[in-house]
């Protein structure tokens, strides 16, 4: 039987896999179709770059992994956090569509018509992240909603708004433009950044911060490590223009933000109710943590002008830790526990 406890807690965080409406969701079953598709069509694309076949380098192949398999699963992980409406149905029916484009789009030599191709996923991350928006007002509307909430949803909301600035980044890319002078490969290494460190490490951390109010265990280190996590991709970026200083400053602490979300996966992981969600995030705990030293180290020696660690070598490391290591596992984690309707 519920206590009056249990549901007033209910009122304040909404559980895993239902939307604002308690209605569980009913794209599960799409989104693991998708994500699995994309995964099948990403590994066939790595071995025709491998033969040759494909010119596709493994910065390009890195960027793929998010729209073909990580960005179906995060939006599926965030639909049980609160997400839905409108935008997000149009949204989801235009995904393979638009991933397909984003595909065709590294495919393809830089210009025009890459540019024109990439659009078809810019516009997906566009409704998505408009999505987001409607969702990141919806809190300031609702006089009754706690700030707990607010903060998850605002954490998704700020997640679907990095899909928007990734997707231009690649559009960008692709064009062959050159953004406040920023040269290749670095704009499609933006476009990496916005879509992993960005929406995707924002989705887990939303749903690590889920799962500790739900259990009544969130600490305000949590919260705070949560804000830095979602504010602190913007600040790195913005250093690449800014100041040498600032990029390494603002990476470094937000290494140091994605290592104590890591602390806390790993924390709420052990607690997790499904055996196989417990092991994947206890891997994505692992992962990000290792992945996190490369990054720091990184923003150091690339501040000192050491050639201790180089791009391409930072995407064969810290990159696949970061993507295959951390991000997936840890969006399917969250999703399978969601899946226990916790």
């Amino acid at each position: 039987m519920t206590t009056t406890v249990e549901r007033h807690k209910q009122q304040l965080v909404p559980p895993f896999g239902r939307n604002d409406n308690g209605v569980l969701g009913k794209q599960n079953s799409w989104a693991q179709t998708s994500a699995t598709t994309g995964a099948a069509v990403w590994a066939g694309l790595a071995v025709l770059a491998r033969m040759g076949v494909a010119r596709i380098g493994a910065i390009e192949l890195m960027f793929l992994f998010a729209p073909l398999v990580i960005v179906p699963l995060g939006i599926e992980l965030g639909r049980g956090m609160g997400g839905g409406g409108r935008l997000e149905a149009l949204a989801w029916r235009l995904q393979p569509l638009g991933a397909g484009m984003a595909v065709v789009a590294i495919w393809l030599p830089p210009g025009k018509r890459a540019g024109i191709v990439a659009l078809g996923w810019l516009l997906f991350c566009v409704l998505v992240a408009g999505a987001g928006l409607v969702e990141f007002m919806a809190p300031w509307k609702d006089a009754g909603r706690s700030a707990r909430a607010t903060l998850i949803r605002t954490t998704l909301a700020v997640a679907r708004i990095d899909l928007a600035v990734g997707g231009a980044w690649l559009v960008a890319s692709r064009w062959g433009m050159r953004p406040m002078g920023i040269q290749e490969p670095i704009g499609l290494l933006t476009a990496v950044h916005f879509h992993f460190a960005g929406f995707a490490t924002a989705t887990i951390a939303a749903a690590t911060l889920h799962f500790a109010e739900r259990r009544g265990e969130a600490r305000r280190w949590l919260r705070v490590v949560v804000g830095l996590v979602v504010g602190m991709p913007f600040v790195v970026a913005a250093g690449f223009v800014i100041s040498p200083a600032l990029k390494m400053g603002a990476a470094i602490l937000f290494s140091a933000s994605v290592a104590g979300l890591a602390i806390a996966v790993r924390a709420c992981g052990t607690k997790a109710e499904d055996g196989t969600a417990r092991l994947l995030l206890q891997v994505a705990a692992g992962a990000v943590f290792a992945a996190m030293v490369l990054s720091a180290t990184y923003a150091v020696a690339d501040y000192l002008g050491s050639e201790v660690l180089t791009i391409p070598q930072m995407a064969r490391t810290h990159g696949v830790l970061n993507a295959v290591g951390f991000c997936l596992p840890g969006l399917l984690g969250w999703l399978v526990e969601k899946s226990r309707g916790l």
